[in-house]
Order: C-alpha cells, then structure tokens, then sequence
C-alpha cells in the first residue's frame, strides 16, 4: 500500500481485512459477499452516499440497504470506517451476545443500519417501500424551489434475493411507480452456499428487469470508474428504477478461496488470511487500518456540511410555507395532532350511539375515512381485494395516478406488500396500512414478523377472518392464523365484536409506535353490543366485562369477534336458569396481558375456574385462560365449503351449543 493517499483499492481492502478478521475472530460469518462487494461499496459511499454520520438519522439521507444481509460485516465496516458510532470493538465483538454488530443487520442495534435484513429478498422489497416514501413525500411537501425531500435509496443484492419470489412483487410494482430513485447493485458473483447457480439459476436477469420498466446497466464490479459511470447514469434516469449488474468475484482477493462457494459463508482459516493479506498488498495486523486510510474514508465532516445546508433549506421553507414546515416536521418525528384522541373518541362513542349491525370490515372501512380525514399520513392499500377488503374510502387517491397520493394498488402482492409497508413505516412521514384476507398472512408471513421484529408502525388488515366467511372453503378459512399471530412477540392483535370495538382497534395501532398491529374483521355481519360509557372506556385495554351477573360469577365465558353475539345470548338464557355467567369479551389478548394484576383479576377472578372460550379459530391457544379444567368451543380442524351460518352451526358456534357445554361444565 502506498504511504501516500490511499487509493481507492487501498479503501475497499480496508473492508475486506475488517470483514475477514472478524468472520475469523467469531469463528460465524459470512466473508465472500463484503470482499466481493468493496470496490462498489468504496465507489458508491466515498462519492455519492448523502449521509451524515453524526446523525444517522437526518431526515434528508440517502438510504442504504444491503438486502444480502449476511454479509453485514460489509455495512458494519462501512459505518466504522465512515465515522459513525461504531468502534473497532464493536467490530472485534461480531456476532457477539448484546453486540452492536449482530449476526445480519438490525435496525435499531447499530447506527445507520436501516432495516433488518437477512431474510432474502426482504430488504430490497423494504428499499422499495423507502423509494415509495420518498417520491410520495417529496410530492406532497415539495414546493418549487424547495427540494426538502430529495434522496436516493441504494440496494445491494445478491442472487439468492432476486431468486426469492417477494423480488419479483416488489420489482414489478417499483417499475410500474416509476420509482426512479431507486437503485440496486446486482451482485452478479454467479454463487451461493450450494456453489454455482447456474445448476439453478438461469434466469436472464437484465431483460427480466427490463420487463419490470427498469433501466439495465451492467459493469465490471472491480472496476471503479464503470461503477462510478454507472451511478451517473442511474441518478440521471428520472422515471425508471435501475439495475446495476455488477461482475464480481465471490471473496476477492483470498487466492485459494475466491470465486467459490467456500468462500461464502465460513471464515477462511489463518492461511488464507495470511495468503489474503499478501495478495492484497495489506501488511496490517487484524483489526488495524492505517490512519491514512480512516482519513480518506471519514465522512463526518462532509455529512455535518449537507446537513446544514439542509436544515438552511427548512429555515427557507419555514418562512414561505410556515403551516406546510408544521406539518412535515410533526410528521417526520411521528407525532399525532394534539385533537386526534379526542377527535377518536368522539367518533368511537358516535359508534356506540348509532348502535349499527354491521360487518366489522364495513366498520372498519367507516374508520379509516374518519381517521384519514384526520391524518394524512396514513397511506392504506390493499392487495387486490380493495372490494373485499374495504380499505378505499372518499379521501383515497392512488400514487400510480398523482404522486402525492395516499392509496397504493398492492396488485396481487401479500407478501411484498407487507414488506413494503415496512419500508414505508422506517422511511418516515407516515402510518402505512394494508390488507388481504386472514387466510393470506400465509404469504406474507415473514414480513409481518419483521414488523414485529423491528417493532415498526405497520398496520396489518385482515378480512374473512374464519369460517363464517362460507362458500369459498377451507383454502379460504383461517384457522390457525389468530394463534399464528398472537405468539408472535411486540404484535398486537385485534380482533373485534362490533363497530364499537373496531373504532377502538383503529385508533389504539394508529397511537401504538412501538410496534405493529392486526386489524382482524369479519365478512359477515355483527350485532351491536349495548354498553356503559365506562365499558366502552374498557375496550381500549384489551379485555372487560361485557355482560356480567348478579353476585360472583360462577361461570366465565371468554369470547372475540363474531362469537361475543353468540355468546350474550347464551349468557341471557344461562342467567335466567340460575348460572351465574359473565361474558368477557377480548378483543385483544395482548393489551389485556400487559394490563395490571388488579384490574385482570377484576376482569377474570382467579377464584372462578369455571372458565369456556369462545372462538372460531384454533382451539389450543385459549387453554392459557380456561386452564386443563376449562372448556373450548373452537377449530380443531379446517372448515368446509358451505354458507358461513351452516358452518358456524356445524361447528359448534351457535348460543345452544355455548349454552349446552357451560352447563356441563357447571355440572348441572
């Protein structure tokens, strides 16, 4: 290595020492990908990546995602060297217990990560929903001469996430929203950890692409000025998103390793290192990079000056578009208007009065207009079953006809549309909801728990939520999804009786920001349930006494959505032969849990161990409540093919039945 100014290789094999030293120090990892990808990391962060290292969280960055997430050790090297808050012990401490630099990439453990990633496919469907928030945002806040939302968001890719099918909903999508700001580098190495893909992966990628609407272009990814053109010409495309395919060489540099799959996912061993450090021309001992070289690659002080000179573009802004400035910083900090508690509670007790017998997701449609009045910053979608669903309202305008829109036509996408809203939801400036039938959470299963994961603000609305929905069968009736849900950690889970508990639902994950919520709704139809004002207080904590008895209960019935109707009659018609029978209504379990000891107890007496849960869906998950004494009436298979009233009768879900086991089960 010159002792002079580093050159740009010089650069690159500081990350692929860093990489290499702490893969074999942790004796885990993945090394090939950040070897592989240096030269075009050096490239794109030294000359082009708008950020500021002292504030990784400046609103006007641009976004990178390095959606290949085992290769972490290439981002957590690009941090330290770049001068953000991560040392070179955090680097010693890979894929430590409590390190800031885990195993893939995790929002929220290490500055300027910005998204989990590590389930293939998943981060770049994020950077698409990142691209969507920008271009939306900057339509609905830039003015002329104010560019205040104004920035790119890069990918990094391999081939094992285009292989993965969420790449081809988010792709498709992100060219049809002529995402122009977005631009991926396709790690073209031709291997994963099988070895060479083209045993399996034949696929022409470029006219692939080409057919989504993106723009092509393809480089040697060694070769810094192809690269460096190649950004040129992907920033001047103002309407396509674009590829970059980048030729590389699997663990560049390591003689005895490079271009295999030995490479990929395994330390390489002190002799290859050793064989590595010579071949590079890098003399140092583990963990040490020249100071030369920290020089060349310290952003800090150019990110603190395009940060200022962002901040004197809002003072500008301030002054011409004083409400609009209001607006955007409330926004972007995630802060709900002073009135909307208030405005929520209105509309909830209006619910109350009106006392309507409709489907939870007519009610939940009548929600998201009253609460999207509201809040701009909610942007809904729906994956194709908008009819179904019912998630358009009158304030609804779709991105792909203005950019500063609020709906989002999802197409048939669950799963790239979860993974989208997630992007959306850490990008900023906005409270992403979409929807699908339960049944389909199936498909877009692992973003959900990434939502979850990240404890990002996702609403997730589900519809045709059992078997009451009827005719289109046990491929179409959830069963086991509510239990799928529920045990998932930091998601909350509603699943509402009426329009009442529905408003509630809304309001309580449109105010939760330390995760996301499941919005569950029926097809059918469901009766008002007459209530106190203080039990309509009630709803917001989970679980509370719907329908209670004289004296101490000798009988609890626990029911959610469809089934609390079935079971108020059943109650009705147990009080009046004398059992002493309280309904609990639970529209969601985990706010119920997180409540106090006293108020749970009030609510289902330790003492009364008589206990039924009522619910169409899994059965098992209820014995946390009844016990091995108590008694279900549940799933404990997949439905049929009928109408939803014959199913429900079928099944047990009808107010003899519920009467009938209580009876039984109070031993009279």
């Amino acid at each position: 290595m010159s002792s002079s100014v580093p050159s740009r290789r010089d650069c690159a094999n500081a990350i692929r020492a860093l990489s290499m030293d702490a893969v074999q120090k942790a004796n885990s990892g993945h090394p090939g990908a950040p070897m592989g990808m240096a030269d075009i990391a050096q490239v794109l962060w030294n000359d082009f990546l708008s950020h500021s290292p002292v504030n990784p969280g400046w609103v006007n960055r641009d976004r990178f995602v390095m959606s290949n997430g085992h290769g972490s050790m290439l981002v957590y090297s690009l941090l330290h060297l770049s001068g953000y808050d991560v040392s070179i012990d955090d680097i010693r401490n890979f894929r430590q217990l409590h390190s800031r630099t885990p195993g893939h990439p995790e929002f929220g453990y290490t500055p300027g990560v910005e998204t989990t990633t590590g389930p293939l496919g998943q981060g770049l469907a994020n950077a698409v929903g990142m691209a969507i928030a920008e271009k939306t945002l900057a339509a609905q806040f830039n003015r002329p001469g104010h560019e205040l939302i104004n920035h790119y968001t890069y990918v990094f890719a391999g081939d094992g996430c285009l292989m993965e099918g969420i790449s081809h909903e988010v792709c498709s999508l992100a060219g049809t929203l002529d995402l122009g700001k977005l631009i991926v580098f396709y790690d073209d190495n031709g291997i994963s950890i099988d070895g060479e893909v083209d045993g399996w992966f034949t696929d022409d990628t470029s006219k692939r692409f080409e057919s989504y609407n993106w723009q092509v272009l393809a480089v040697d990814g060694h070769n810094p000025e192809q690269i460096a053109e190649a950004i040129r010409v992907a920033q001047a495309e103002k309407d396509r998103p674009s590829l970059i395919r980048c030729k590389t060489v699997i663990g560049f540099g390591a003689p005895g390793k490079q271009g295999t799959s030995g490479v990929h996912g395994s330390p390489l061993g002190d002799a290859e290192i050793a064989a590595t450090r010579k071949a590079l021309g890098w003399p140092h001992a583990p963990f040490e990079v020249p100071e030369a070289i920290y020089q060349a690659w310290d952003a800090r002080e150019k990110g603190f000056a395009a940060e200022s000179a962002w901040k004197e573009q809002l003072v500008q802004y301030e002054e011409e578009f004083p409400e609009l400035a209001m607006e955007l910083i409330r926004r972007l900090k995630g802060q709900l208007p002073g009135y909307f508690a208030d405005k929520a509670q209105e509309f909830i007790l209006a619910c109350q009065d009106k006392g309507e017998k409709i489907a939870s997701r007519k009610a939940s449609q009548n929600c998201i207009a009253a609460f999207g009045q509201l809040l701009p910053e909610m942007i809904g979608g729906s994956a194709d079953l908008a009819g179904s669903n019912l998630t358009l309202w009158s304030g609804s305008t779709a991105i792909s006809d203005s950019a500063d829109g609020n709906y989002i036509y999802y197409g048939v996408r669950e799963f790239g549309m979860s993974a989208i809203m997630n992007g959306i939801a850490l990008h900023g400036g906005f409270i992403p909801f979409g929807a699908t039938f339960l049944i389909f959470m199936e498909y877009a299963r692992n973003a959900v728990r990434m939502a979850a994961l990240m404890k990002q603000h996702s609403i997730f609305v589900y519809t045709h939520d059992s078997i009451g929905q009827g005719e289109d069968g046990p491929t179409h009736q959830p069963v086991e999804q509510l239990a799928n849900l529920r045990v998932t950690p930091n998601m909350a889970v509603w699943r509402p009786c009426d329009a009442v508990e529905t408003a509630v639902a809304w309001q309580a994950a449109i105010e939760r920001n330390d995760g996301p919520s499941s919005l569950v709704f029926s097809r059918q139809n469901l009766a008002h349930q007459n209530r106190s004002a203080e039990q309509v207080a009630a709803i917001s904590r989970g679980g509370y006494v719907l329908k209670d008895c004289e004296g101490t209960p000798e009988l609890l019935i626990i029911a959610t959505g469809s089934e609390v109707e079935i079971c108020a009659e059943a109650v009705a018609s147990l009080q009046s032969s004398g059992i002493r029978a309280r309904l609990v209504s639970m529209p969601c379990v985990e706010v119920f849990e997180a409540q106090d000891a006293a108020y749970r107890e009030s609510v289902l007496p330790g003492a009364v161990r008589k206990r039924l849960a009522v619910e169409a869906a899994a059965a098992d998950y209820w014995y946390k409540f009844v016990g091995l004494d108590g008694d279900i009436i549940g799933m404990r298979s997949f439905g049929e093919s009928a109408p939803g009233g014959v199913l429900m009768k079928e099944y047990g879900f009808t107010p003899e039945n519920v009467v009938a086991r209580a009876t039984a089960l109070c031993g009279k």
